[in-house]
C-alpha cells in the first residue's frame, strides 16, 4: 500500500469507471481515491459498484454538494496520509490527464523529487484540441505566477501531481485558502518555500471529450487576485505545519 491516486469528482458520471479502470491497469499496484461532492448524476453509485470489482484498491469519500476542488484534495491528503501512503497523486476525472503518465511522476520521485509535477510548459509537454484564447490565458496566467511568487516552476497550475507523504506531512493545510485553481499555485508555492525539490515532468493535455468543463469566471478572478494575495499573505504566513513536542 504505497501509491494512492486522488480524484475529486462532481457529475463524472461519463468518465467515472473508464478513468478508474485506466489507473487499475497500470503496473505497479496504483490505488485510488474517489472524492465525490454529492454528484446528483450518479457518479457515486458507478463508484460504489466498482469497488466490489477492486476491493481494497477503490475508496469513495462522499461530500454533501459542492465544496470546492481544494477542500477536495486536502480531504483526500488527510484520508491518504492516515492510512499511510507514501506517494500521493491528484488527477482530474476527465482523461485531460494521461493515466499512463502516472507511472513517470512516481518515478521522478522515486529518483529524487519531493514533488512531481505533471508540466505543460516545459520541453517536451503541451496541449491538445485547446482554443488559441485559452492557451493565451493558460500561458499568460503561469508567466504572471512567476513574476509576482518568483517561484521557478513553469505549470503552476497544473493539477497532476505526485506529492510524496513528507511534503504533504509538512505542510499546514489551514493555511492554504484558495479552493479553486489558486489552489493548485498556492500548494506548490507552499512546498517551494519549505524548501522540497520540485521536478517538472513534461506531459501532454488533452481537453476533456466526455462531460462539462468546470472552468468558469470565478475561477479565472481567483487566478488573476489570487496570485496578488497569495504574495501579499506569504509575507506574514506560515506554510510549515508545527510538530507538538511531547
Amino acid at each position: 500500500m504505497e501509491k494512492i491516486v486522488i480524484i475529486p469528482t462532481y457529475n463524472e458520471r461519463e468518465n467515472a469507471e473508464l478513468i478508474i479502470r485506466a489507473v487499475m491497469e497500470l503496473p505497479g499496484d496504483f490505488h485510488v481515491l474517489i472524492v465525490d461532492d454529492g454528484s446528483p448524476d450518479g457518479t457515486a453509485d458507478i463508484v460504489r459498484k466498482l469497488q466490489q470489482e477492486f476491493a481494497g484498491r477503490l475508496f469513495l469519500e462522499e461530500r454533501k454538494g459542492k465544496l470546492g476542488l481544494g477542500t477536495a484534495y486536502i480531504h483526500g491528503f488527510k484520508w491518504s496520509l492516515d492510512q499511510g501512503y507514501q506517494y500521493i497523486f491528484e488527477m482530474d476525472a476527465d482523461f485531460s490527464h494521461n493515466p499512463k503518465d502516472l507511472v513517470r511522476l512516481y518515478e521522478a520521485c522515486v529518483n529524487g523529487a519531493d514533488l512531481a509535477i505533471g508540466s505543460r510548459y516545459v520541453k517536451g509537454g503541451g496541449v491538445v484540441n485547446w482554443p488559441a484564447d485559452r492557451i493565451f490565458i493558460s500561458k499568460g496566467g503561469s508567466l504572471y505566477t512567476r513574476l509576482i511568487t518568483w517561484m521557478p516552476i513553469k505549470d503552476p497550475t497544473a493539477g497532476f501531481i505526485c506529492y510524496t507523504a513528507k511534503v504533504l506531512n509538512a505542510i499546514n493545510f489551514d493555511n492554504i485558502n484558495f479552493v479553486g485553481y489558486a489552489f493548485q499555485i498556492e500548494m506548490k508555492y507552499a512546498a517551494w518555500k519549505l524548501g522540497f525539490t520540485v521536478k517538472e515532468v513534461p506531459i501532454i493535455f488533452q481537453d476533456r471529450t466526455k462531460g462539462q468543463s468546470k472552468m468558469n469566471k470565478g475561477i479565472l478572478k481567483e487566478g488573476i487576485f489570487g496570485v496578488l494575495n497569495l504574495r501579499w499573505q506569504s509575507l506574514f504566513k506560515k506554510y510549515r505545519k508545527k510538530v507538538s513536542s511531547v
